[in-house]
């Protein structure tokens, strides 16, 4: 058995971690950290967990925790991944951070998004971006691996294949996308209370979400250019989900068929990757509670612009769902153990 501890456990990252966890076959859970509830019981945090977890809450004391798991998720804010790490602990265990302290590669960058100052810069080229699909093999041989972000998975995902191929004109590429309000953790925020929520639909960190750089450094080495985009994301009154949009100018004339191929391309032997039939556009519901990412495209002939969309669960493939699936890979497990999850409909 895989002998797993999680900091940040009581998040909503963290509890999807925790609901996932329990249902696999070769993981157990040794350590449910939480600085906020040490002592207390997780099924009181999380009563769905009642008689399904006995374990208290514990703090994040990584050293410790390293002499006990055999991997670690950090399901934490940014910047406190990055100030526990050092090479005492990766001797002895692997790390999955689910923050963004080691997803993009370039110290300057991160530090001019996200306002902080980077604590552990020397492991930032060491660190694998977990995204599965495109990087499965050197996730196997990692012992930290970066996370990808909720936005970001659902984003890069969606353009990836055409990126490679050079369809279309990354200089063009403008990503619309929606989330549920997990995606803002479950600290108690004003913008998050149900009234100011419900029956409502607004933008946010317009041409400023600390997940476009992200976007951008992936997608700019799919396409082996710089990329510049605007990522625009908005807030929709639902718990889970994302919806990306994406329009971009086509680099030639193509048709359905071509583009499709593409796309079966790099994602038709990807259990989690399903692109939809023709027409049929992605919606949250179908993906709900899933590890699963659903894609299409549409033709627009007279713009000549290929419009993307692609749908995640924003806490299981772009948070908790991935970090299984990371993990997975790192101890060579199949990829698709303890995430066989059917989409719930309704």
């Amino acid at each position: 058995m895989i002998k797993v501890g999680i900091i940040g456990s009581t998040g909503y990252a963290g509890g999807e971690l925790v609901r996932i966890l329990t249902g696999h076959k070769d993981a157990e859970i040794v350590w449910y950290g939480s600085r906020s509830y040490v002592d207390k019981k997780y099924a009181e945090v999380y009563q769905n967990m009642f008689q399904i977890v006995d374990a208290k809450c514990m703090d994040d004391n990584m050293d410790e925790l390293a002499e006990q798991a055999d991997v670690i998720f950090t399901a934490t804010p940014q910047g406190l991944c990055a100030s526990l790490v050092n090479e005492d602990i990766l001797s002895k265990t692997k790390i999955v951070d689910l923050s963004a302290d080691f997803r993009i590669k370039d110290v300057a960058t991160y530090e001019k998004w996200y306002g902080i100052e980077h604590k552990s810069p020397q492991y930032i080229k060491e660190a694998v971006y977990g995204l599965c699909e495109i990087n499965r093999e050197d996730v196997k041989k990692a012992r930290l691996v970066a996370n990808p972000g909720c936005y970001t998975t659902c984003s890069i995902l969606t353009a990836y294949p055409l990126a490679k191929e050079g369809i279309i004109d990354m200089s063009t590429l403008i990503v619309d996308a929606k989330s549920g309000t997990s995606g803002a953790g479950r600290g108690a925020k004003v913008p998050n209370l149900f009234c100011e929520v419900n029956e409502n639909m607004k933008a946010y960190g317009v041409a400023t979400h600390r997940h476009t750089p992200e976007i951008e450094e992936q997608l700019g080495y799919a396409s082996g250019e710089e990329v510049l985009i605007n990522f625009t994301p908005h807030l929709v009154p639902m718990n889970r989900g994302i919806l990306a949009t994406e329009y971009a100018k086509l680099k030639k004339d193509v048709t359905y068929e071509e583009v499709k191929a593409i796309y079966d391309k790099y994602y038709k032997e990807e259990k989690f990757i399903r692109v939809l039939e023709k027409d049929v556009c992605p919606e949250t519901k179908w993906v709900e509670g899933s590890n699963y990412v659903d894609i299409n495209f549409k033709i627009d002939p007279r713009t000549n612009r290929i419009i993307m969309m692609g749908a995640i669960d924003n806490l299981v493939k772009g948070a908790a769902g991935q970090a299984v699936q990371n993990m997975n890979l790192m101890f060579g497990l199949p990829e698709d153990e303890g995430l066989n999850l059917v989409p719930m409909f309704p």
